[in-house]
């Protein structure tokens, strides 16, 4: 295992700005030594210095730093940078070094930032590099290794990252036709490992692509890929899944979930679920969603008891309504007045003047 070096401290109290600057001009200084005559040098130095953009000094900065093995200083370089143009990446130059080569060099500057403190400070770093590898012609598995340091830094990758990484992992699952866990295990081969954090951002790129059916194939894939899924994982494949109405889908996922693994849903995740059945009119899958929650012991809110009773009533199934208002109130949960009264004329209306009467002296001993 390699030990990462340690950041030292700026001596003379320098800036970043001071940092900067000190790159830029060793960079372009030997970019702009006089072929044939020493003479007035500081007047060649400085026509150089005018030719080059901003951006070009910037990636001469970051050559240079590379060809020096002076990995943080791109951290340096990047964080006090005022360049913002999306049009040039300061990484571009690696394009030409061989492939094997090319993700050393990078697998080295990714093991240089991690003893940095904040850990936040390669963020610029870490986008650029992102964006390189995700737009070059193999961009994986060394982009998910990149977005792996990144997220562990603390760091978010700009929404643009989605967009990229959803197309690259399609693409190359198109081409390959390779399994969602050995495109992770992959990582492997370049010294990381796959882990919830890559798979959750990978799951979540998809679903805002709408791409569900690839996005369950790799929730599903985690586990061969030694990982295991957690609420994060699941709560954007449900979340896509609710605004696409896939009710049969969201409650084959929330068994799975709850069931297989453990794992207690959020009361937001639970309305969400029930809302997007609402919507679809699946009344009675409501239902069952509730006593299977129940049985599973996951705390139910207040807000789904009542979106599944208003549901009931909206289609007049008003013994149904009395059951869930039952198992409401056995939780210390009392609907608001006009429900209880919609409930309590609905079953005198059907004749089950029995069960209306055992829900109001329910209804009274919850208010005393």
């Amino acid at each position: 295992m390699r030990e990462p070096r340690l950041h030292q401290s700026k001596c003379f109290d320098w800036t970043l700005e001071d940092a900067l600057m000190e790159a830029m001009v060793l960079a372009v200084a030997k970019l702009c030594k006089p072929a044939h005559s020493f003479s007035f040098p500081f007047v060649n130095f400085f026509s150089c210095i005018h030719t080059l953009s901003s951006q070009q000094l910037l990636e001469r900065s970051v050559q240079s730093a590379i060809e020096t093995k002076s990995y943080i200083q791109i951290a340096d370089i990047l964080s006090a940078s005022k360049e913002t143009s999306q049009a040039s990446n300061p990484f571009s130059f690696l394009s030409n070094v061989h492939r094997e080569h090319r993700t050393k060099i990078i697998d080295e500057i990714l093991q240089s930032f991690i003893p940095i403190r904040p850990r936040n400070h390669p963020q610029r770093a870490y986008a650029y590099l992102l964006s390189f590898t995700l737009q070059s012609p193999d961009p994986l598995p060394l982009s998910l290794a990149i977005l792996q340091r990144t997220l562990r830094s603390g760091c978010t990758p700009v929404p643009q990252t989605h967009l990229l990484l959803s197309s690259v992992w399609l693409h190359q699952r198109k081409q390959s036709d390779h399994a969602a866990a050995n495109m992770l295990l992959q990582m492997n081969s370049i010294g990381y490992k796959p882990d919830g954090g890559v798979c959750n951002y990978l799951i979540s790129s998809l679903c805002k692509v709408d791409q569900y059916e690839e996005a369950v194939h790799v929730l599903w894939s985690m586990g061969g890929a030694g990982c295991v899924p957690d609420l994060d994982s699941f709560s954007s494949v449900i979340g896509l899944l609710c605004q696409l109405r896939k009710t049969k889908n969201i409650g084959e996922l929330m068994k799975e979930m709850v069931s297989k693994f453990r794992l207690s849903p959020r009361k937001e995740m639970v309305v969400k679920v029930l809302k997007s059945m609402r919507a679809n009119k699946d009344v009675h899958e409501a239902v069952e969603m509730v006593i299977f929650l129940e049985e599973m012991n996951i705390q139910i809110g207040f807000e789904s008891y009542e979106l599944v009773v208003e549901m009931c009533l909206e289609y007049s199934l008003f013994v149904l309504a009395g059951k869930v208002v039952m198992r409401m109130t056995n939780r210390g949960f009392i609907p608001y007045i006009e429900v209880r009264q919609k409930v309590f004329d609905g079953l005198t209306a059907v004749g089950e003047l029995e069960f209306a009467y055992i829900l109001k002296k329910k209804f009274m001993e919850l208010n005393s």
